[in-house]
């Protein structure tokens, strides 16, 4: 087992789960409820609805799909095509009725897919995050420009390294630099400790700092609500 948290979420889907999935750092664990976080229905409505929906449109990729909840609810609307870098999550998504779920790297897009492929892009899930330096995300904002349309829109999210429940997580590290901080988590499932993943987290006005001097800039901002109020979405179109 290379990737605990995708197994995981595999198991869990085909009736398997052989234990809980943890998140850990050192000695410190919580358990994720992964049948509810990564594989319920995803049918956002009111005004997060309407929010969502104003800003994609088709062809949609899905970047990082994991269990294919988004790409599930934007299928019936416009093609989307769902990408993520886990054997055993694609399967998953293909087994839940994705229609076009693909293995693939969102921070290696150019490999994957031609100039102006889609007019939109999504990844919800905090997955900008991994893209472990501010020149992690400048050159992931290239490339998605890349293969997106001149006039393409994206919606991406990420926690709020200035938000109190942010900094009360599990993984949560300052940073010296104001607007910045990260998280240094791991998973465990059925006795296997995996890598540990580098999140850098950025304030949604850090973003745009990032974004100057791309293809992007920062469209509107949108802030959760109730336990997610220190999850932002950030939709970027080109300019």
């Amino acid at each position: 087992m290379t990737d605990p948290f995708a197994q995981a979420i595999h198991d869990c889907h085909f009736d398997e789960l052989a234990g809980p999935l943890l998140y850990r750092n050192g000695e410190e664990t919580h358990e994720a409820a992964v049948a509810a976080v990564y594989l319920d229905e995803w049918e956002p409505d009111g005004e997060a609805g309407d929010w969502f929906e104003s800003w994609l449109d088709g062809p949609l990729l899905d970047m990082g799909a994991g269990g294919g909840r988004h790409a599930l609810y934007f299928q019936e609307q416009f093609e989307t095509v769902a990408i993520d870098n886990s054997e055993p999550l694609v399967a998953v998504m293909r087994d839940r009725g994705v229609a076009d779920a693909r293995l693939g790297d969102m921070f290696a897009l150019r490999e994957s897919f031609e100039r102006d492929r889609f007019r939109s892009a999504l990844a919800v899930g905090t997955q900008l995050s991994l893209a472990r330096s501010e020149a992690g995300v400048t050159e992931f904002l290239a490339d998605l420009a890349y293969v997106t349309t001149p006039n393409a829109t994206a919606v991406l999210d990420c926690f709020d390294p200035e938000h109190e429940r942010t900094r009360e997580m599990l993984d949560f590290y300052e940073d010296a630099t104001p607007g910045r901080a990260y998280r240094v988590l791991q998973f465990e499932y059925d006795g296997t400790l995996g890598e540990p993943w580098l999140y850098r987290l950025f304030t949604p006005e850090t973003l745009r700092e990032l974004t100057v001097g791309t293809d992007w800039r920062v469209a509107d901002v949108r802030r959760g609500s109730g336990e997610w109020d220190h999850n932002v979405n950030v939709a970027l179109e080109k300019c």
